[in-house]
């Protein structure tokens, strides 16, 4: 919500519509009546203000919601945070669509930013893997990682090669 009011101010039911363009099937689902709770709790807590808006005349009144700058540096703060694996990928997923959608950050950079830390993890599940005195049980754990890990990584470079045809002008990292 916070990285939707990001791009500009907004009232309940045009964040609603931009979530919905932007999840697509996912958005659908979406309780109308959630925004508005999500906006008061983000209000509360210092993320967002709103002011009312002149209605048309067949239309009451409405709030507009504006980020406060603690918004804009929350924004900045998740669109930066590296946290992975999770069981599944539907924040970064979010956050992908955020960046994009709210022209936010340079999602071959999100992706870069991801490869390199399950890249990371890659490398440290691989090697404890090769421990031979492991227990068989917790080897076989360990191999579900790793599995993870290269499933996520293939997942990524597939969100790599989707905006680097949105955006020719955007290259593999390195190359």
């Amino acid at each position: 919500m916070l990285a939707m009011l990001a791009k500009e101010p907004a009232h309940g039911y045009e964040l609603r519509s931009r979530l919905r363009a932007a999840l697509g099937s996912l958005g659908e689902a979406m309780n109308a009546g959630q925004i508005y709770v999500t906006l008061t709790r983000l209000g509360k807590a210092g993320l967002v203000t709103s002011q009312r808006a002149d209605g048309l005349p067949d239309r009451p009144e409405r709030r507009v919601y504006t980020l406060t700058p603690e918004g804009q540096q929350r924004v900045a703060a998740w669109l930066a945070e590296v946290n992975w694996p999770k069981p599944d990928l539907a924040e970064f997923h979010l956050k992908l669509v955020a960046a994009v959608t709210a022209r936010l950050a340079d999602p071959v950079a999100l992706v870069d930013a991801q490869r390199r830390e399950v890249l990371r993890r890659l490398r440290d599940a691989q090697r404890a893997a090769l421990d031979r005195s492991m227990d068989p049980v917790a080897g076989l754990l360990l191999e579900g990682v790793v599995l993870r890990l290269r499933a996520d990584l293939e997942w990524l470079e597939a969100c790599e090669r989707l905006w680097a045809e949105l955006d020719p002008t955007k290259r593999k990292a390195g190359t």
